[in-house]
């Protein structure tokens, strides 16, 4: 069975509700993965933008999760909050999870939440490590990824 990512807020390809956005609360959310490979030792998170005015833009690096986790829960991504796992610097410039906020009156962007199994339990990034960062030092040990992609549009 392939790794996969669901999500109980929104499926693939459909809008992200607005709580998850800089729109609201700004809160991550739940998501889950099946399909694990077997040599797996820990997991990264991330979320990027493809469709960002200036290239792809980083929301979300969450790394060494520990390989016996299936899920993250709502909210779990805060700033303040990340029992378990670290978190890298996104590209608003703070630790932790910041939701799609695409430029208004743009079309809607895709929002790529991709789980990697990978085969080392720990990555070694410093405390001051970006999501691009973290996800080029992860290459080398992905064992498998998914993606779940996400739709948001501001008015």
């Amino acid at each position: 069975m392939p790794l996969t990512l669901t999500s109980t807020a929104f499926e693939q390809g459909a809008g992200i509700p607005r709580k998850h956005t800089c729109d609201g609360a700004n809160v991550s959310p739940p998501l889950a993965w099946t399909g694990v490979p077997a040599a797996t030792r820990s997991f990264l998170l991330a979320c990027i933008d493809p469709d960002a005015p200036s290239g792809t833009f980083h929301h979300w690096a969450a790394f060494d999760i520990p390989a016996d986790w299936r899920s993250l829960e709502e909210g779990q991504a805060t700033e303040r909050q990340a029992a378990g796992f670290r978190q890298a610097i996104n590209d608003f410039g703070r630790r932790g999870y910041s939701g799609p906020c695409p430029p208004r009156r743009d079309r809607a962007h895709r929002y790529r939440f991709r789980i990697s199994a990978l085969s080392e339990a720990s990555l070694p990034a410093v405390p001051s490590a970006t999501c691009a960062d973290v996800i080029a030092l992860a290459e080398p040990y992905v064992l498998e990824s998914a993606e779940l992609i996400g739709l948001y549009r501001r008015a």
